[in-house]
């Protein structure tokens, strides 16, 4: 099922990793992208790194489950393996542990979760640089 899909977009071939321990974001993500994007749901950055040989994304996401332990290591890790990809971080809030210490070693941004369709398909089409529509709409006056 298409929602709010441009056909345009739907016809590049865009590759995203979501890389994240939690079924619901990665799901929720999935079904909310896999109409512009090829989508692929992944166990951990080690999995993405792997994958990447034959297939290399545009985009990560990353759960902050990937990220708890040491952010700097995994995000650097990624960046040297994946320099191509642009990095979003999956996460409820930019207060959660290691998301600051993560944008500061290279994360391009933060997509908060749980998600909606319009609020990420808007993030990742501006992690992705396609210009977004003005979400507000202009009505002429009458004189």
């Amino acid at each position: 099922m298409q929602i709010g899909v441009d056909s345009q977009r739907a016809v590049e071939n865009r590759r995203i990793f979501i890389v994240d321990q939690n079924e619901v974001n990665s799901m929720g993500l999935q079904f909310i992208l896999a109409d512009e994007y090829e989508t692929h749901i992944l166990a951990g950055p080690d999995a993405a790194i792997s994958k990447a040989q034959h297939w290399p994304p545009d985009l990560v996401l990353l759960g902050t489950s990937h990220i708890a332990q040491d952010a700097t290591a995994t995000i650097s890790r990624l960046r040297a393996q994946l320099p191509q990809a642009k990095i979003l971080l999956v996460c409820a809030n930019a207060t959660q542990p290691g998301v600051s210490e993560a944008l500061a070693a290279g994360a391009n941004g933060l997509l908060t979760a749980p998600p909606t369709i319009e609020g990420a398909r808007r993030r990742v089409n501006t992690a992705l640089g396609r210009i977004a529509p003005l979400g507000i709409p202009v009505v002429p006056v009458q004189s």
